[in-house]
């Protein structure tokens, strides 16, 4: 099982900082947990691979493309810093 942490600044709460950890098995695409904390609590989910299907189809995008842009947002770090934001709700 494969897992990162990221340190992320939501655009609904720019001083609040919270941690983002997803895990996944081979490929993002067959499904992945995901794991956010305030340090103070911790909120836990799971999305499966029909999840992603279903997403995907109902933005109209590609399901390949949509996993890619998970990637980036979700996991790929620095290298995708500034270009996705998040909202806490």
């Amino acid at each position: 099982m494969e897992k990162t942490l990221n340190r992320i600044h939501p655009v609904s709460d720019p001083e609040a900082t919270y941690f983002l950890q997803v895990s996944w098995e081979k490929d993002l695409g067959i499904g992945f947990g995901l794991l956010l904390s305030d340090c103070q609590c911790v909120w836990t989910g799971t999305v499966s691979e029909s999840d992603i299907s279903r997403e995907a189809a109902d933005i109209e995008m590609d399901r390949e493309k949509y996993v890619e842009e998970l990637r980036k947002a979700l996991i790929a770090g620095e290298e995708s810093a500034g270009k996705y934001n998040f909202v806490i709700s």
